[in-house]
């Protein structure tokens, strides 16, 4: 029976792929009853990513892709100008530190591809180099790196290939070689740090190390390791098995970090949910066999960030606010009903990024297009605005155990980074002369126009869009634009200079970015209008903009490219098949679209809160309704799709978009190509810069191609 349903299906997708010959994907149903509501899943049999017909189908599917791609015209000029404007910003720099009058830092040359660790004398000036991280092996990379308080040793966390499964190795900067301590798995995003006698490190260790375990991201645990001793015995701080008074959730991350004064320990059990229970312990609970820690925040306290000053117990919530506020209580005794208001909430900027010096505490007040800096002195509560120049300003402290010193960036839709220091008691910031480069960029914003509008949606919501466009372009519909968004977590999708959209704006091609709803570009309200019932505002928040586009004869449906990454596969997935006319190109790049078996991921229960779960009712209406896959309809003309697939992706797993590739494969009846764009040296993303310009160029040149841009038509011959 299974044979003739395979023939029959793939007789019927003959019909479709007159004009591509891609490889086969076999149609296999498997029918669920999701609460009375039954859906055939055709691709169920690409799941199991350990088989070797699966392994087979992708890097058939990318070989697929390349024999197409290779024949566009002009692909290696973009890569090549990638590299150039990457150039012209000279050395770019990453993960700042200063410690004995000396900074840290990763540095990427402007001829380099990967980041190497440096060190700089502030007294002298004099660079040197620490660790070059390919003596380790190609494609090993630097994700994150942590220096003692002496300055004496630096722990160094490792990946390869762009994946985010790393371990941590830790160098003697005195005789410049690695400690036999080999510290892992680790997942990239998590911090780690020395205890204050530099003899130990707390760091967060991962159940397994297989990337294709549904165990990848679970049961994490907080671990104590002796520098010297062998990482069997370190000491586990919090776990849910081990500690089940915690009541930890399978997929909660256990992230545990010191105050300032050494006097606490801080324990988070993160998610994708801002709103996470928060712990704390005596520092001396660290001598015994268990730590009893005493829980301050709880996730129904809509707290999202907290910092710790003695007994002080500052907040950041959007209790009651949902554009922000930070209050303030007692440690020892809080009290989040009657806390102290130290900032009030703004009534048209977010209230974000709380970090600290010695005796600072630092926000963002920003509206999604333009972040300010604001101080606060965290023993008088006297507050101020910091005198940066305009746009989206980020900062960090160098070095908050010892002073004030802060180190901040400056950057714009059309003005690349520009780092500055600041000390509150020296004045204004000064622009730094050790962490920036000499660039030579032109003038963008002579070449380039601006365009900040407010575009009504489907509902008479109106959604921020950003355009960037050539000046004196003509608005007469012919122009190629591409449009971006994203929509999840109360992450807003700020301005920044990108190396590799200025390239495209070279090309002729309007830059716009919606700022959807499931964001945080207007605060908490913003987010929640976005996620679970509310999440077809996404979308519908991103064709209201793309219509926006079209109606202003910016471009027009047969020159429009849609892009969403990651989550934003969700918005991109469901614009191209909801409104599959709008459209000429879509690019889903590591996408979502597949929600209704997103929770039987390694990542999956993560995004619960998010999104929703499929063991709730409720919830799977709404998961089905997002769910892009299960909404592709055969006969239907799509747009020429391009699905990027990092095959190291430890977040979304390579399945999840590859059967969104298949899918349209399989049914489209434009005759416009559909490509499965498998990259093996890439995980969700790569710090590789070779990597990704030769990736982006394959994909912008395949875009340009599909909406008649000249220079990219393949020869007829």
């Amino acid at each position: 029976m299974k044979n003739i349903i395979l023939s029959a299906s793939l007789f019927a997708s003959h019909l479709f792929l007159a004009q591509y010959n891609y490889p086969k994907t076999p149609e296999i149903p498997v029918v669920d009853d999701y609460f009375g509501t039954k859906i055939t899943d055709n691709y169920r049999w690409l799941e199991d990513s350990k088989s070797p017909e699966v392994e087979k189908w992708f890097k058939s599917q990318s070989d697929f892709s390349h024999s197409v791609i290779n024949k566009i015209p002009h692909r290696e000029d973009l890569y090549k100008r990638m590299k150039e404007v990457q150039g012209m910003n000279g050395d770019s720099f990453g993960g700042i530190l200063e410690r004995q009058n000396t900074y840290f830092y990763t540095k990427t040359k402007k001829s380099e591809n990967l980041s190497k660790l440096y060190s700089r004398n502030l007294s002298t000036g004099k660079e040197t180099l620490i660790f070059d991280p390919e003596t380790l092996g190609k494609n090993t990379q630097i994700t994150n790196f942590m220096v003692d308080s002496k300055a004496k040793k630096i722990a160094i966390l490792l990946s390869k290939s762009g994946g985010e499964i790393c371990d941590l190795r830790i160098l003697d900067l005195t005789t410049k070689k690695f400690l036999k301590d080999e510290i892992g798995p680790i997942w990239s995003e998590f911090a780690f740090e020395f205890t204050p006698d530099d003899k130990a490190i707390i760091y967060t260790k991962m159940s397994t190390a297989d990337p294709k375990s549904n165990m990848l991201l679970k049961d994490m645990k907080a671990m104590l390791h002796v520098i010297g001793t062998d990482t069997k015995t370190d000491k586990i701080l919090a776990s849910r098995e081990n500690y089940p008074e915690l009541n930890a959730l399978t997929e909660q991350f256990t992230s545990i970090y010191f105050t300032d004064d050494y006097k606490y320990l801080v324990l988070r059990l993160s998610s994708t949910k801002s709103e996470n229970p928060i712990f704390v312990a005596p520092y001396s609970e660290l001598k015994n066999k268990k730590i009893k820690w005493r829980q301050i925040v709880k996730s129904s306290d809509d707290i999202t960030d907290v910092f710790i000053s003695g007994d002080k117990l500052f907040l950041l919530t959007h209790k009651d606010a949902p554009n922000y506020k930070i209050t303030l209580t007692s440690l020892s005794n809080p009290d989040f009903t009657n806390a102290k208001v130290v900032v009030l909430e703004s009534k048209d900027s977010v209230i974000s990024g709380i970090h600290n010096s010695k005796n600072y505490l630092y926000y963002s007040l920003g509206n999604g297009i333009i972040r300010d800096k604001y101080q606060i002195n965290i023993n008088t509560l006297n507050g101020e605005k910091i005198n940066f120049p305009t746009g989206i300003n980020g900062s960090l402290s160098l070095n908050q155990r010892e002073n004030d010193n802060i180190f901040c960036s400056n950057v714009n839709w059309l003005t690349p980074l520009t780092s500055y220091e600041y000390n509150p008691e020296k004045g204004n910031p000064v622009k730094s002369k050790f962490i920036n480069s000499e660039s030579n960029y032109p003038d963008y914003n002579q070449l380039y126009t601006v365009k900040e509008v407010e575009v009504k949606s489907h509902d008479g919501v109106m959604v921020p869009l950003s355009i960037i466009y050539p000046k004196n372009m003509k608005m007469d519909g012919s122009n190629p634009a591409y449009i971006t968004g994203y929509g999840g977590y109360g992450i807003s999708y700020e301005p920044r200079f990108s190396t590799r959209l200025s390239v495209l704006l070279e090309q002729g091609v309007v830059i716009a970015i919606a700022h959807v709803r499931g964001g945080g570009e207007k605060g908490e309200k913003w987010h929640e209008e976005g996620m679970k019932a509310t999440k077809p505002n996404t979308w519908k928040d991103f064709i209201a903009c793309s219509e926006y586009l079209v109606d202003q004869k910016y471009t027009s449906p047969s020159k429009l490219i849609g892009n969403g990454v990651s989550a934003g596969g969700i918005l991109i997935g469901r614009a191209i098949t909801e409104r599959p006319d709008l459209y000429a190109v879509a690019i889903a790049e590591v996408g979502m679209t597949n929600t209704l078996r997103s929770e039987t991921t390694a990542n999956g229960p993560n995004q619960i809160p998010e999104i929703g779960s499929i063991k709730n009712e409720e919830d799977t209406k709404h998961l089905i309704e997002m769910d892009a896959q299960s909404k592709v309809k055969k006969g239907e003309k799509y747009p020429a799709v391009i699905v990027r697939v990092g095959m190291n992706d430890s977040r979304v797993v390579p399945w999840m978009p590859g059967k969104f590739a298949g899918i349209l494969q399989n049914n489209s009846a434009s005759g416009k190509p559909t490509l499965l764009y498998a990259n093996y040296d890439n995980g969700h993303f790569t710090s590789d810069f070779d990597v990704v310009f030769k990736e982006y160029a394959d994909i912008y040149s395949f875009a340009l191609w599909q909406v008649g841009h000249p220079n990219f038509q393949p020869s007829k011959n």
